[in-house]
């Protein structure tokens, strides 16, 4: 398959909440590919284990660096970034992938609605903040991949800090996307990547053992994404099985005619908005 001219032989990686799930695959399937790769997560075994099981792929050690980072702290996230660019001299995908489960009820724990709005919103803002402006003057071919979820677009009732930090991140990359574009001579892209059902970590921790049917792997996930960054998708919207689909169709039929009728400065930005959705039901 080909790829992004950002991904390629000894270009730089760098991927937050790579210590598992879809973090994980896409910093093995980048090693994969000849690339060097930052994995950034919280501290702890979990890291430590993923790095020694990207180096492995990478075939190298030093082509893999592991940094203890919180996202929700910026002067963490800048001190991530002056350490990949001490080891390896550039970046050329930066996957602002870190985020942590739901909760964040509409009279719920100020804590809990403050610690999710710092990793889902703050992760990706200070990982932009501290990263595109470098990524820019390289003026080589680079991508910002943000990882939002289907329910900044649906917004469900319930999880209602959780909804509200994904539709943040939506509109934050859309904003990222057009500044982008209008920058004379800038060759860095930016991509929403919005997963759909994914077995992951966060699926077994609910209580569900084997991977459901309509449930996508990890694996399957980054290689969706990299296919569609390949055709030059700004929004990278996973198709979603048969398990889900049902649930989703009328909230994302619904989401997407609103938009195009109600928000055209978003319309005109991206023309392929009500496109997109209608992926999900073309399987």
């Amino acid at each position: 398959m080909a790829q992004h001219p950002a991904i390629g032989p000894n270009r730089v990686a760098v991927i937050t909440g790579a210590a598992s799930g879809i973090g994980l695959a896409a910093a093995k399937r980048f090693a994969e590919l000849g690339m060097k790769v930052c994995l950034a997560d919280l501290p702890g075994d979990a890291l430590e284990r993923a790095a020694e099981d990207v180096a492995r792929v990478a075939g190298k050690a030093d082509k893999v660096l592991a940094v203890a980072t919180d996202v929700g702290r910026p002067e963490a996230v800048e001190s991530l970034k002056e350490k990949v660019y001490a080891a390896f001299g550039e970046v050329a995908v930066l996957m602002n992938n870190a985020g942590t489960e739901g909760g964040g009820q509409m009279f719920g724990d100020p804590g809990r609605w403050r610690a999710i709005l710092d990793v889902n919103l703050w992760g990706v803002i200070n990982g932009v903040n501290a990263f595109a402006p470098a990524m820019i003057d390289q003026k080589t071919p680079c991508a910002i991949v943000n990882t939002g979820s289907k329910q900044g677009i649906t917004t469900p009732p319930g999880n209602t800090a959780y909804n509200i930090s994904k539709a943040g991140v939506k509109v934050f990359t859309e904003a990222l996307a057009h500044d982008l574009r209008n920058r004379p001579d800038c060759r860095v892209s930016a991509h929403l990547f919005i997963p759909g059902f994914v077995y992951t970590g966060f699926t077994k921790a609910r209580g569900v053992t084997e991977k459901p049917a309509g449930a996508w792997t990890p694996e399957q996930t980054v290689e969706f994404l990299l296919a569609s960054m390949w055709k030059g998708d700004f929004y990278v919207l996973c198709p979603d099985g048969e398990t889900t689909r049902e649930m989703d169709e009328k909230r994302i039929r619904w989401a997407a005619d609103d938009i195009v009728a109600n928000r055209p400065p978003l319309s005109r930005w991206h023309a392929d908005y009500k496109d997109a959705f209608t992926k999900i039901m073309e399987g």
